[in-house]
């Protein structure tokens, strides 16, 4: 049996301990009386994967079973996660390749042949030949890629785009014309927080600006308490609207797997354990990776976490009606995340590592740190937030001023454009948002190249509204200076100056609470 996470109070016998820190990490001494919240230890993973697949295929929540739904001469679309999930990226074979692959069998048994595979990516980039191949495996690829029938979404490709109506608040629907006017829409999930899955994988990814901008904006936002908590995110809320109407012209049969907590392995398996419970062999692995990384050049160093794997195991697959099954998903997911947490501190303090959503293959500037930090971690609740209202945030990570070119066009005149002017989410929008959602160059970069589309930093910025509303201060520690202040925030050396430079709205004493992630928790606070 795993371990569940808890709560560690630190006093004088607590070693130091770890934060992630960009990529790297380092060893911090924490003050007397600091909480330490960490994750669960690694659910165990299901003994037969392709058992658990095709039970859950044959045995559906609230649906015939899919051969039932499967005959010849249908239209049978396949739409599966993109590559901001799950993070790290997984070793091979890809979750999603072996339903797709199951999935693909029975519909061949069936007579189908009319199937086509979309990386749902909405208004994220064009996942590269690799990367779709790294998902759905060499047979898949070579049998659909070749002729066009497993492709990247887009969301700008008006001829292939289908309204289907507007929810009871007047929010558009609008979708893939290919899945919308299918007999049947599969969707593949990978569940690697709350906050994925349901209704949000279907009408957010495979969803146009049109549909996307009623709930990626700053008012939605500011308002989700917890992009982990269905029931209290306004942008679930909106997405599950929108289900509504999507599902009523669409059968749509969705697969959602959970993953569990093993994510680092290796010379990095000690990432994995609670310092104290370190091996001789853990401890030198520790102090060599952290002084290789130290001398190593930075395009290394990037390459060294790029390759990072992880080996996790399924805890879970369910499929069939998309609420019910979305409901044995989340009883999964709060196994591996869930830590009770009693209480708020005036402090929280969070390491935001290498790997985000958005920089898989690329890299993390500052918008993405931001989000990393002050969107999701601070985010990763159910209850409360970890820190009171008007407390303060103190985040680890380098906020170096590096873009990519590539990946993030629209990020580099964001951040020397829009930050300049502004940092206010509501004000940033309704100045400048239409600008960059329809600026033709941005546009072509995101339907030929591999480039997020030209609105998506505003997502970023919309996705910290919440914690900007909900903090007093905000302090980076070993942070560029310049690129945290064009963000609005504050730079400090070291912890003990953080506190420092908070202690006029915390106090000299605050109660402080470290959030020891990855691996992954949701801290449930009471």
């Amino acid at each position: 049996m795993s371990r569940p996470g808890f709560v560690l109070e630190v006093d004088d016998r607590t070693p130091p301990l770890l934060v992630h820190n960009g990529e790297g990490f380092l060893l911090e001494r924490f003050p007397l009386g600091t909480r330490v919240v960490y994750p669960p230890e690694a659910l165990p993973p299901v003994r037969d994967v392709d058992e658990a697949i095709q039970n859950a295929l044959l045995n559906p929540i609230e649906s015939e079973p899919l051969p039932e739904l499967l005959r010849a001469g249908m239209r049978l679309t396949i739409a599966f996660d993109d590559i901001s999930i799950p993070l790290p990226p997984m070793k091979k074979p890809d979750i999603r390749q072996r339903i797709i692959e199951a999935v693909l069998e029975l519909a061949a048994q069936a007579g189908v042949d009319d199937v086509e595979l979309i990386s749902a990516n909405a208004l994220h980039r064009r996942l590269t030949p690799n990367e779709l191949r790294d998902i759905v495996g060499e047979r898949v690829f070579r049998s659909f890629f070749p002729d066009g029938k497993l492709y990247n979404f887009d969301a700008e490709d008006s001829a292939n785009l289908t309204h289907l109506g507007q929810t009871r608040h007047g929010e558009d629907v609008e979708i893939s014309k290919r899945a919308a006017e299918s007999d049947l829409l599969v969707y593949v999930n990978v569940n690697l927080v709350a906050m994925d899955g349901g209704h949000k994988s279907t009408s957010i990814g495979l969803a146009s600006y049109k549909s996307l901008k009623h709930h990626h904006n700053s008012h939605t936002m500011i308002h989700s308490r917890s992009f982990m908590d269905h029931k209290r995110s306004k942008m679930h809320e909106s997405a599950w609207r929108m289900g509504e109407i999507l599902t009523q012209h669409v059968k749509v049969f969705q697969i959602e797997t959970t993953l569990n907590n093993d994510i680092f392995g290796g010379p990095l398996e000690f990432l994995q354990k609670r310092e104290w419970e370190w091996s001789l062999k853990d401890q030198a692995s520790m102090l060599g990776t952290k002084r290789a990384l130290a001398a190593a050049p930075s395009k290394l160093r990037h390459k060294i976490f790029t390759d990072v794997r992880s080996t996790y195991g399924l805890t879970g697959v369910h499929a069939g009606k998309i609420e019910p099954v979305h409901d044995k998903t989340l009883e999964n997911v709060h196994r591996q995340h869930l830590v009770e947490v009693q209480g708020q501190s005036d402090v929280a303090i969070m390491g935001v590592p290498f790997v985000g959503p958005y920089n898989v293959n690329s890299v993390m500037n500052p918008i993405l740190a931001a989000c990393m930090g002050l969107g999701y971690y601070f985010n990763s609740y159910r209850g409360n937030p970890i820190v009171r209202k008007d407390g303060a945030v103190i985040l680890y990570h380098p906020v170096d001023y590096e873009f990519s070119q590539l990946h993030h066009p629209s990020y580099v005149d964001f951040f020397e454009e829009v930050l300049a002017e502004s940092t206010d989410p509501a004000t940033i929008e309704a100045k400048f948002e239409k600008q960059y959602a329809e600026d033709p160059w941005y546009i072509h970069l995101y339907r030929t190249s591999y480039a997020y589309h030209g609105v998506h930093p505003f997502y970023m910025w919309y996705w910290i509204s919440h914690a900007l509303d909900h903090c007093g201060d905000i302090v980076w520690v070993g942070a560029n200076r310049k690129t945290v202040e064009r963000m609005g925030f504050r730079s400090a050396s070291t912890l003990q100056d953080a506190l420092e430079m908070v202690s006029h709205s915390v106090g000299r004493s605050p109660s402080i609470t470290y959030l020891h992630n990855p691996p992954h928790l949701l801290a449930d606070v009471r």
